[in-house]
Formats: C-alpha cells, sequence, structure tokens
C-alpha cells in the first residue's frame, strides 16, 4: 500500500475556547487579587488585636500580683498556673528561651507588646523547650514568664484561605464557561450555518428575533444572502440546461450535414472530430455545474477503477494499473466517484505522457489511515511547477506548455475537487518525488 502523505495539520483554537481562557485568566486574576488585599488589610489589625489581648493578660496578672505579699503571690501563681489557657511561672536566671519574632507577622506582633508594656518586655517563642508564646515581665524586680495559647496571634488559617480560594476559582472556572459558550452560540450557529451554505444547503435559516442587535442583523443578512444564493443557483441551472439544449441542436444539424454534403473523407472526420470536442466540453461544463446533492453509499473502490479503465483501451496513448485492494470500500457517490476517476485518467492521458514512449503510464494506489482511505493516481509525465500546483484546480487554468499537449475546457480538475467535497472528501495534488503528478483523494472509509 501507498503510504499516507504527512498531515499538514495546524493546532488551532477555537473561538469557545479562547474566549474562555480569556475570561478565566481575568476572574482568576481578580480573585487572587481581592485575596492579597483582604490579607494586607486584615494583617496589621489582627496583629495590633492579638497584642493587645496578651498584653491585658500580662497587666491583669502584673495587676493581681503587685497588691499580695510573697506567700500569697506563690499561691495565686499556683492558682493562675492550674488554668488551661494562660500560665504565670517565675522566670529563672538558667531558663533557655527561643525568640517569638520570625516573621512579619510576630515581628508586628513583639512591636506592639513592647510598646504595651515596656522596652525591656521579653517575647519567645519557647521556654526550656517548652512552646507557646511566652511574655516576660518584671513585677517589683521579680521576673516572671506568661504563657498564652499560642492560637490567640495566628494568622488567618490557612487552610481555610485555601478552601475559598478553591470554591472561588470553580466557581471562577464553571462561570467562565457558561459565559463563553452564551458569548459563542450566536457566532457557532452562523459557522453551522455557514458551512451548510458551503455544501448547497441554501434552505439554511439563522433566528432574526433574537435580543442582540448585532447578532439578529447578521443574521438577518446571512438569511437575505441564502435566499440570493438558492435562487442564483436556481436560475445558473436553468440557464446551463438551457444553454446545453440550445447547443446540442445545431451540433446535431452540423454532424448530419457535415456526414451528408462533404465528400471529403478527410475533412469530414476533422468537422466530427471538432463537433466531437464541442460536444465533450459542453459535458465538462455541464458536470462543473451539476448540483450539490449526493447520496453516500458504501462503494467497491476496486470494481469501480475497473470499470473506469476499460473506458481508456488505447495502449499506444495511456497504459493504467492499479493496486487497489478488492475489499477496500468508501462512502461515496458511485457516479460522482466515478467521474472522479474518469477526468483524473483522461487529465493523465492528456498531460501525462512520457518523453520516451509518449504513452501516458498511471498508476491507482491506497492507503488507509484512521477512519479515511486515500486514493492515489499518478502519471510519469513532466509534472507541474510547484507554484502551480494550487492553480491547477481553478476553472479554465492550464499548466505550463509540457502539460498542455491537448485542448480542452481546462475544468478536469476542477470537476474532480468539487465532486470529491460535495462527497465530504479532500483533494491535494502533489509533484511525485521521482517525477510525475500524483492527485490523492481522501474519502470516509465505509465501515
Amino acid at each position: 500500500m501507498l503510504e499516507a502523505p504527512a498531515a499538514r495539520g495546524t493546532v488551532a483554537l477555537s473561538l469557545f475556547w479562547r474566549t474562555f481562557f480569556l475570561l478565566a485568566v481575568l476572574l482568576m486574576g481578580g480573585v487572587f487579587a481581592w485575596v492579597q488585599t483582604f490579607r494586607a488589610l486584615e494583617f496589621e489589625p489582627r496583629a495590633v488585636q492579638s497584642a493587645q489581648q496578651i498584653a491585658s493578660l500580662v497587666n491583669l496578672s502584673r495587676a493581681a500580683l503587685k497588691n499580695v505579699d510573697g506567700i500569697d503571690r506563690v499561691t495565686l501563681v499556683k492558682t493562675i498556673s492550674a488554668g488551661e489557657a494562660v500560665k504565670v511561672l517565675p522566670r529563672e536566671p538558667g531558663d533557655k528561651w527561643e525568640p517569638f519574632e520570625q516573621d512579619r507577622f510576630s515581628r508586628a506582633i513583639g512591636a506592639e507588646l513592647r510598646s504595651k508594656l515596656g522596652p525591656d518586655t521579653l517575647v519567645a517563642s519557647s521556654v526550656n523547650g517548652v512552646g507557646g508564646l511566652w511574655v516576660g515581665f518584671l513585677i517589683d524586680r521579680d521576673p516572671y514568664w506568661l504563657q498564652a495559647d499560642p492560637t490567640r496571634v495566628q494568622p488567618m488559617a490557612g487552610s481555610s484561605v485555601v478552601l475559598w480560594v478553591t470554591i472561588a476559582l470553580l466557581a471562577t472556572v464553571l462561570g467562565s464557561a457558561g459565559i463563553a459558550r452564551l458569548i459563542n452560540q450566536p457566532l457557532r450557529d452562523l459557522s453551522f450555518a455557514a458551512s451548510r451554505i458551503r455544501d448547497g444547503e441554501y434552505e439554511s435559516q439563522l433566528d432574526e428575533n433574537t435580543l442582540t442587535s448585532e447578532i439578529r442583523q447578521v443574521n438577518m443578512g446571512f438569511n437575505r444572502m441564502a435566499r440570493e444564493l438558492a435562487k442564483v443557483e436556481e436560475d445558473r441551472a436553468v440557464m446551463l440546461a438551457g444553454i446545453s439544449h440550445d447547443l446540442r441542436t445545431p451540433l446535431a444539424r452540423l454532424r448530419l450535414e457535415a456526414e451528408m454534403s462533404v465528400y471529403d473523407e478527410e475533412a469530414k472526420r476533422n468537422m466530427a472530430l471538432d463537433i466531437d470536442q464541442l460536444d465533450a466540453i459542453i459535458d465538462k461544463f455541464m458536470d462543473y455545474a451539476r448540483p450539490g446533492e449526493v447520496k453516500l453509499v458504501p462503494v467497491h473502490v476496486s470494481s469501480l477503477v475497473e470499470r473506469e479503465m476499460a473506458g481508456f483501451r488505447d495502449p499506444t496513448q495511456i497504459r493504467i494499473s492499479s493496486r487497489v485492494a478488492i475489499d477496500t470500500k468508501v462512502m461515496a457517490d458511485e457516479t460522482e466517484l466515478g467521474r472522479v476517476f474518469q477526468n483524473l485518467f483522461e487529465n493523465a492521458r492528456r498531460y501525462g505522457r512520457t518523453t520516451e514512449t509518449g504513452v501516458a503510464r498511471v498508476q491507482v494506489t491506497y492507503a488507509r489511515t484512521g477512519p479515511w482511505v486515500i486514493l492515489s493516481v499518478r502519471d510519469f509525465g513532466p509534472g507541474v511547477a510547484p507554484e502551480k500546483l494550487k492553480q491547477l484546480t481553478t476553472p479554465f487554468f492550464r499548466g505550463d506548455a509540457a502539460r498542455t499537449a491537448a485542448t480542452g475546457a481546462g475544468l478536469g480538475l476542477a470537476i474532480v475537487e468539487k465532486a470529491v467535497q460535495r462527497m465530504g472528501g479532500h483533494f491535494e495534488l502533489a509533484n511525485a518525488l521521482d517525477g510525475g503528478l500524483v492527485a490523492h483523494v481522501r474519502l470516509k472509509k465505509a465501515p
């Protein structure tokens, strides 16, 4: 089998995802900005409030202990220390303590405590290996420690922040998806209707009663365009049918008169060839202007290619070989697909002849890639200049002189491309690496 040509797909971001990502980034940036703002606004008041609470406990303890004698002071210290939240202990000279100020929040608390209790106040995070918030103060030159509950001076709980930020981000993502869908739904409908117009379904209509005035104007203009295109298509079909009928009638009379009135056999033969060529050109015009409705059914490619090969029997002009497996089936319109191969073979017969023998040698191969079947028709002629490959499917365009050895309407490859598109496929032309032109017809694989 022939290897499938390399895919030339590019990563494209749909309008929905583009809108979604932009909205999500904007809203998530707003969420983080508000979180940082709230934390900054909450930081200083919380630190001051925590320090004031601790300072109040120290002052109360100092006032309670200051007005009792030594024996009662010891009893009162033990009574206070029996509580769970606050303990007052004598400070010994050999106590080992760790400073409390480690970050911005703890430094703010330490500074506030010293401003309330005096510059000699000690603030520790642990004393003799016991953690907590320890505040060292004096009562009549006697040093004491006050151990407070450390949860009193903790900043806003990180788990709560994470929880609420997660909820906000989740709501942001869902909201962004909903807004993006609402924004892009009219454009999605327009894109779908435009694709139907491209496929020849001119009856496509968009909602003209939508609340958005800009979308309503676009939909009204699109519907008007669809109606005009349907009328143009109908007029074109009627006109071409009339032209075909009006031209073929005098051509038939010319052929009859030439056969009856011209006695020179060579002149009669040349006139008949000219009339046949005119008739073939009319057929090409009618094929190109054929309506776009097709009915896709499973088609056995091998038998269809063999049938079309049978129409090119002159070995002095063209020799065709097929390597398509007998079980290869595609979803296509049998008549349209037959016309595709007929035009490709005719194009090779006209323009793909080798310089050595003057005979066009053609190979038909295939490749399966995913849900697609790629049918390739290759000749071994002179090929086409790379810059002219894309123009070969333009109606009435002919390549360079090397591939214009015969006359024609210039519609063969244009007919092929249009027929393949009507069947939901893709048509591509390329130069073979070792010479000649190769046509790739990509169609859906039949189940």
